[in-house]
């Protein structure tokens, strides 16, 4: 046995012996169906040069189907190293993507990531559960921060990633990739100058026609973050904040419909200081995808609002927000936020967005729960 193949069994053994792993039915926080492949791979790591180096933690459907391939076309980051709960998985990418021996890591032995110069983000990929241990070791490892969305499952535990990143001067920034995406950017511009006056009413939606998650899946245990809301939800609840430009006062009433202890479908109103109500829906059994904002002379809309592809936009007007890109969001997210890095410049998703998000998601389960208008805590 070589060198390099006897280390890495070793770690693998370590790994496994200590039992911290999670199950492999646990790893990943993508689309429920793995996404395809968009490019071929180089047959060794480049060198870093100028770019930050990427490990990524939780080698799921999103970080095999989106996040690596995207990280081949990145101008200021790339793929160093890979944190991983399922050794099997690591000869495969390990071949794929050139990744060395010594940037491997187990959960377990991801603290020895302080003394690993190659590595400068840990990007956090895994199931919404366990966002805030690993976002909290990996800042204590004096790593950057990156957190897939939604950043946590309380606002309290979005604190502790906050406190954490501050306490290790450290950035933190959130996956939501649509705030780099071109024509949302354009759909944004429109919402910060009231192209169509003061606003009257707001609607968003983000569904895909599955089914019931099983209870044994991570995505079917409500203690793990499964189920609608906060799965394709997020979506709908930043939407409209970046639709609105504005964070909502209350959960005016919600309902959830669960046929396990998930949703599969949730519908809530929301209030602002202003006056103003949004409608919102999200499902995983149900087809829907749009971001509407209606203005007092015309309004402006995303349809559909957040595929990896084909995301596009319109106004009353006859304005078309295009053409759509394909295949480049996470591409454009990872070198924003990368530069934002190194230009020490603001993050388009810091992590009080994150926590926002959170606080919402959380007022409208209560709302659903109690049947009761619910104010949002910041």
């Amino acid at each position: 046995m070589s060198k390099s193949n006897r280390r890495k069994f070793l770690r693998q053994s370590v790994a496994a012996a200590t039992g911290l792993m999670l199950p492999p039915m646990l790893i990943g926080c993508g689309p429920k169906k793995p996404a395809p492949e968009t490019s071929a791979a180089p047959a060794s790591a480049p060198g870093k040069e100028n770019k930050l180096g990427i490990a990524l933690l939780g080698l799921g459907s999103y970080a095999k189907g989106q996040i690596a391939p995207s990280l081949q076309h990145t101008q200021h980051c790339y793929l160093a190293g890979i944190v991983t709960g399922s050794p099997e998985k690591i000869p495969e990418w390990q071949q794929q993507y050139g990744v060395k021996d010594e940037n491997v890591y187990s959960y377990d032995t991801m603290d020895e990531l302080a003394d690993n110069p190659d590595i400068d983000v840990v990007y956090i990929i895994t199931p919404t559960a366990t966002h805030r241990d690993f976002a909290v070791r990996a800042a204590n490892a004096g790593k950057h921060v990156w957190c897939e969305k939604p950043m946590a499952m309380t606002p309290e535990d979005c604190q502790d990633i906050i406190d954490a990143c501050q306490k290790n001067n450290v950035r933190l920034s959130i996956g939501y990739r649509m705030l780099h995406e071109p024509n949302t950017q354009a759909f944004i511009a429109l919402s910060k100058k009231k192209a169509f006056g003061e606003f009257t009413a707001a609607t968003s939606l983000a569904g895909y026609a599955g089914a019931d998650p099983p209870t044994d899946y991570w995505r079917g245990q409500r203690a793990m973050g499964g189920g609608a809301l906060y799965d394709m939800g997020v979506y709908t609840v930043n939407g409209l904040r970046y639709g609105t430009q504005m964070a909502p006062v209350a959960v005016r009433e919600a309902t959830q419909l669960r046929p396990t202890e998930v949703d599969v479908t949730t519908t809530y109103t929301l209030e602002y200081a202003n006056g103003l109500v949004a409608d919102g829906k999200t499902s995983v059994v149900e087809e829907m995808n749009k971001l509407r904002i209606e203005g007092a002379s015309g309004w402006h809309e995303m349809d559909p609002m957040q595929p990896y592809a084909g995301v596009k936009g319109m106004t009353s007007d006859g304005t078309v927000l295009g053409p759509p890109i394909d295949g480049k969001q996470q591409t454009l997210q990872m070198d924003d936020d990368a530069l934002a890095i190194m230009q020490k410049a603001p993050v388009l998703a810091p992590g009080d967005m994150g926590k926002a998000d959170i606080a919402v998601i959380r007022a409208i389960i209560e709302s659903a729960e109690t049947g009761k208008r619910v104010a949002i805590m910041s």
